[in-house]
């Protein structure tokens, strides 16, 4: 049984912000849409909140007068946020209550190379169950499996799951599964609340997973909050809200007398942060795979980008009985560009440039007896 873990970064369209060239490039979009959606949701606009509303947005061109950028969107059904009044744009509602309506991203298709390139990326896996982090939502992995897998000559998953989280960019985790690995119930996270909050950005989402002989295969399958916008110091608090939330749901299984269990997806940090403690600290008994004895390793210890130590974001950590049965691991770099010119390390003959890729991060996977 093979199981891997792939951060496919969308697989149809994308957030325009989020598909420029460098994720720096469109972090400022990412915090201004942050700011504006927080802005719009307080119960009263003082003069301040108005005056900040007018700022960013006058900083997108066309985002004013016709509620849409190359990035932002306004969408507005009852009342309007703004209105043009003496030839001056002004907030035209005192607070929330006054109007209906929201920010969103602008979404613009994703290359069809790349998304090719991705479908090669899964087949190259040959995985029976395939956990995919920031899918766009389940018609569109469905869309994948059924159009694209065939496309580039993969065999299409039996069984495809996916249920919409917290983060509105449609960046969800999903599951694709074999005929005989059928998935038998899935617990979502989504509403998980602590003192300070909710606390998945997009969710922890269980699967159990029946095996021949009575065995179950449990997965937690996680996104965890991202480094791309927003203070260093509430993102890290936020994974390491995450990361002892999911710590918790692993410790209540194995209490149930689940042993077969994974936590595996994108965790946005590296091993030996404070805000990952719970989950990969000395005394920790999960494993990761990148540290087995069996891993096949490139000689790169990260996963995302360049394959750098502060690169290493995607995990599969495995609770003592599903270590101890590990025949083999790997990862799958081919899929990323890598360096200026994509020279770094080999990568697919149909990537020709930075555009093509399937992702900017790469596949882990792991073999069990």
């Amino acid at each position: 049984m093979r199981i891997a873990t792939y951060n496919v970064e969308n697989m149809f369209e994308r957030p325009a912000a989020m598909n420029l060239p460098e994720w720096e490039d469109g972090r400022p979009v990412l915090e201004d849409f942050a700011e504006l959606s927080n802005l719009i949701a307080k119960t009263i606009y003082t003069p301040e909140d108005k005056e900040r509303i007018l700022e960013i947005m006058s900083g997108y061109p066309g985002l004013l007068p016709n509620r849409v950028s190359g990035f932002l969107r306004l969408r507005e059904y009852r009342n309007k946020l703004t209105k043009k009044i003496a030839n001056k744009h002004q907030v035209a509602v005192n607070g929330r209550d006054d109007w209906i309506g929201w920010f969103e991203l602008v979404e613009e298709p994703v290359k069809a190379a790349a998304i090719d390139n991705t479908g090669r990326i899964v087949r190259e896996v040959a995985a029976d169950i395939l956990c995919i982090v920031e899918a766009d939502d389940r018609t569109a992995l469905r869309r994948f499996n059924t159009e694209i897998l065939p496309r580039v000559d993969a065999t299409p998953y039996d069984h495809v799951m996916l249920i919409d989280g917290n983060d509105d960019r449609g960046i969800d985790v999903g599951l694709l599964t074999r005929e005989s690995f059928p998935i038998k119930s899935m617990i979502s996270h989504v509403h998980d609340r602590d003192d300070v909050g909710t606390i998945f950005s997009r969710d922890c989402a269980e699967y159990l997973i029946p095996l021949e002989g009575g065995e179950h295969l449990l997965l937690l399958v996680n996104h965890f909050k991202s480094k791309g916008f927003g203070s260093q110091t509430s993102s890290n608090k936020k994974r390491k809200r995450q990361a002892t939330r999911v710590r918790d749901i692993y410790q209540a299984r194995l209490a149930e007398g689940h042993d077969l269990i994974a936590v595996l997806g994108d965790l946005n940090d590296v091993p030996d942060s404070d805000p990952l403690a719970p989950l990969v600290a000395d005394g920790s008994d999960l494993t990761d795979v990148m540290v087995h004895a069996a891993f096949t390793s490139d000689g790169r210890p990260g996963t995302h980008g360049n394959g750098t130590k502060s690169g290493k974001l995607d995990y599969i950590l495995m609770s003592p009985a599903l270590s101890g049965r590990v025949t083999a691991a790997g990862i799958e770099r081919r899929g990323v560009w890598g360096g200026v010119n994509g020279t770094l390390f080999p990568h697919l003959p149909e990537m020709l440039t930075r555009k093509d890729s399937a992702s900017d991060h790469a596949a882990l996977w792991v073999e069990f007896d």
